[in-house]
């Protein structure tokens, strides 16, 4: 498998592995994904080389991954049969009673994650596969029974396309990708495909209050179902009210009966639509819908989504995955609802295409932090272009009123923060990289009185 230790890619190692394949893997980097793999008995190669190939019987690449890759190379000169992650991750779909795939620019991870742990809590047995850690799994991948098959499903180069749905939701669709896909039109034009693939008898399920969904629907033969915060849509938050840290409660209603309430303990306005998302899909499969209330509030998150990493010095760390600008803005909105003395957002830029296509929108989403620091475009598949640089971000920033500084390297960043932070702060890291690792990185060196 190369590129093992990306999110979805270790997801489904581990699921291979539970079934009784024998596993090998390589990747650029060392990190917890291949730790977690290794601990299994997993052989993980650091770099990609020919030699690493020879024994497999199957090459499984993700879509990251280019023909001109040494090992795909010596898969294509040796006659070893080559699978992209998306089409296996199909295969193994198949045969479920229900498949559930998860799609959207933003919310993926949680919504999925949420309608994993309500169906386990309600006794469904599901199988699943998503793009994060959740204690309730004990990782991102469950085999489970044959009923029900839980996916996040992923537009990134149309890789949710090889999915195989009955139940198809549709979180949002907005700009991402675009080095791929190059322009809205054709983002939503994938959307319209992905949920093409639900049969007359399946469901599609989106988010009416978004435009771009409501068109999208009125083009499908399938059934629809929309989710919102208003009575225009057949499932809504009632009487939606939030705690003084921003956790939202409301009664959740279906064509204008009330079905159940709902008090969660994750923060933030977008995990009202994430969890009537699961709340619908676990009514569509017949869960009793008393035991998912009760699962939505005891959900305490996923890994890397707004995630408490700990304390140092007073000051109040948090990590979240959110990586571009949308996403940024809605981590954001949650740590200024926690009443913290100042909110200090730390940006990894991800990509340098995802910068370029998105500058405009980086210049403006830290506007609620009252310091940003920004470190350097974390390249993750890409190679520099030399025309794209963070020092670009800072400098638009700054002439949008934001109090921001360029801090290159995660020991820049600590040294910035230590010299400045006070006691009371709250520090959100975000992107979807490795900037974790500059908060286990200052949670190591401790407080600095130490």
């Amino acid at each position: 498998m190369i590129g093992i230790g990306g999110s979805s890619m270790s997801g489904l190692a581990q699921m291979l592995f539970d079934k009784g394949y024998e596993i090998t893997g390589s990747d650029n980097t060392h990190s917890h994904a291949v730790e977690r793999l290794e601990a299994q008995g997993i052989k993980v190669y650091i770099g990609h080389y020919a030699q690493n190939v020879p024994g497999a019987e199957l090459l499984i690449y993700s879509a990251a991954i280019h023909p001109d890759n040494p090992e795909r190379v010596y898969a294509f000169e040796h006659g070893i049969p080559q699978i992209e992650r998306a089409v296996l991750l199909g295969q193994v779909m198949e045969g479920h009673k229900a498949s559930v795939c998860i799609s959207g620019a933003h919310g993926k991870t949680t919504a999925s994650s949420m309608l994993a742990q309500t169906l386990l809590d309600c006794g469904l047995d599901p199988a699943v596969h998503i793009g994060g850690r959740l204690d309730a799994l004990g990782g991102g991948t469950r085999i489970g029974g044959e009923n029900v098959f839980v996916a996040e499903a992923c537009e990134f180069a149309g890789s949710f396309l090889h999915m195989k749905p009955t139940l198809a939701v549709v979180l949002n669709i907005d700009e991402d990708h675009l080095d791929y896909y190059g322009d809205m039109a054709h983002i939503e034009e994938a959307f319209f495909n992905f949920c093409s693939l639900v049969p007359e008898s399946g469901l599609a399920l989106g988010w009416g209050e978004d435009e771009r969904v409501k068109k999208l629907f009125e083009k499908l033969s399938c059934r629809c179902q929309t989710f919102g915060f208003t009575d225009q849509c057949d499932w809504y938050a009632k009487d939606l009210t939030y705690s003084d840290h921003g956790a939202p409660q409301y009664t959740a209603v279906f064509e204008g009966k009330e079905i159940c309430s709902v008090q969660l303990r994750v923060a933030g306005k977008f995990n009202v639509l994430n969890s009537l998302s699961a709340l619908a899909c676990a009514y569509e499969l017949g869960a009793d819908m008393q035991k998912a209330a009760d699962a939505l509030n005891n959900f305490a998150g996923v890994h890397r989504r707004f995630e408490h990493t700990g304390d140092i010095d007073g000051v109040h760390m948090y990590h979240d995955y959110g990586h571009n600008p949308v996403e940024m803005r809605g981590a954001l909105s949650v740590a200024c609802d926690q009443h913290a003395n100042r909110v200090w957002a730390v940006m990894q830029p991800h990509t340098y295409s995802r910068v370029k296509t998105l500058f405009d929108g980086y210049l403006t989403c830290t506007e609620q932090a009252d310091i940003t620091l920004v470190t350097d475009i974390y390249a993750a598949r890409e190679k520099d272009p030399g025309d794209i640089h963070s020092s670009m971000i800072v400098e638009g920033m700054k002439k949008n009123g934001i109090n921001a500084v360029l801090t290159p390297t995660f020991d820049d960043t600590e040294a910035y923060l230590r010299a400045h932070w006070q006691p009371g702060d709250l520090v959100l890291t975000m992107g979807c990289g490795n900037i974790n690792l500059l908060n286990e990185q200052m949670q190591q060196h401790g407080d600095t009185k130490k």
